[in-house]
Parts: C-alpha cells; structure tokens; sequence
C-alpha cells in the first residue's frame, strides 16, 4: 500500500536531513528508491539534495511536478522530494497519483512562508498525508524552539532561495514579518550550518 509522508517546518530545522535519513533506510530495506528536487533550489548543489549539514544524495532536476511523474521508473518503490512547496500546487495530484499507485512517497518542505503564512502546497499535502513530521530549528536569538524562518534581507518576492545570510529561524515571539538584520548564532561552533 502507498502513502504519504510530510516532513515540515522552518529552515534549518533538519527537513532535508530526515528527508534523506529515510531515504538511505529505504535503500538499506533494499526498496527502489528515486529522490526529486525542484531545478530553482541550487544552494548547494545544482544536482543533488544537500542538507546544511552537509549530507548529500543524488537526485533528478524537476522543472514541475508533472515531470516527476515522467521520471518515476516502473518499479519504484520510494519516491523522495525534497523542497516541495517549490513545486506548486500540482505537487499534490502528483503526490496523490504516485501513492494511490502503492509508491511510498515522502516529501519536504516548508510550511511557513518569510511571512508566516501557510506556503502553498504544504496545507494541501498535510491534509492528505497519512504520516507528518513537524521539526523545529533553534531561535537564533533567544534559544527557544523555532518554527519560523526570518528573512534577514529586504525582498518582497515569496520565492527567495537562499540559506544562511538571507533567512534564520525563529521562534513565534522573535519572529517579524519586516527584515531584520541576521544576528550571529549563540552557539555558532555547534552551528556552522546557519551561516
């Protein structure tokens, strides 16, 4: 039987990580694992799915989300996408077809836009996923869970890929919806990550 699974939160809360935590079990399970990534995100690698903290899978480059199902091979069993909200609102016809297919699907992504509002498609996916993962990052001013992403830089647009300089996480109450100016993790030898 298929399913989805949702691995949500801020940036730099570890989504990719999980994300590939359980892609390499899946291997490990000797499951046909293929792993996606929208072609926008380039942060780290232009063809690979690359958590800040550095750890790394190979991936196929999406322009949309129908092109996964274009790529998705015959015998897959697990299909992994990382950066999801990234492919639009299509994403979750995709999603949908690929486990009602018996494709065991899991995906990353933010929840919250720089605004704290619900980035679109996550809403969506969150309410047909049968598994969902909240991962909280580390307030980089007061030390508290963060389950927002603070942009540091003055730009209106929604879609901004960047990681460390131009975004950091935040808890609900050091959270602004106008830029603030990046401040330097208290811990910045056990997070070399954020930067």
């Amino acid at each position: 039987m298929g399913s989805l699974e949702v691995i949500c939160g801020p940036m730099f809360s570890g989504k990719t990580e999980e994300l590939i935590r359980r892609l390499k079990r899946a291997v490990i399970a000797k499951r046909r694992v293929q792993i996606f990534k929208p072609r926008i995100d380039v942060r780290y690698d232009a063809e690979a799915v690359v958590s800040h903290s550095a750890q790394k899978l190979r991936s196929i480059v999406v322009d949309s989300a129908d092109q996964i199902l274009e790529k998705v091979l015959a015998d897959t069993q697990v299909v992994g996408i990382d950066e999801v909200q990234f492919l639009g609102p299509d994403v979750v016809a995709v999603c949908e077809n690929l486990a009602n297919r018996g494709v065991r699907v899991i995906v990353a992504g933010l929840d919250l836009d720089f605004r704290g509002v619900p980035f679109d498609p996550m809403p969506s996916l969150l309410a047909v996923a049968e598994h969902i993962t909240k991962e909280a990052a580390i307030c980089v001013v007061c030390g508290e869970p963060a389950t927002r992403s603070q942009r540091t830089i003055a730009a209106e647009d929604l879609v901004l890929v960047g990681a460390g300089g131009a975004y950091e996480p935040r808890c609900r109450k050091c959270f602004t919806v106008e830029p603030s100016p990046a401040t330097e993790p208290p811990e910045q030898e056990l997070l070399p990550f954020l930067r």
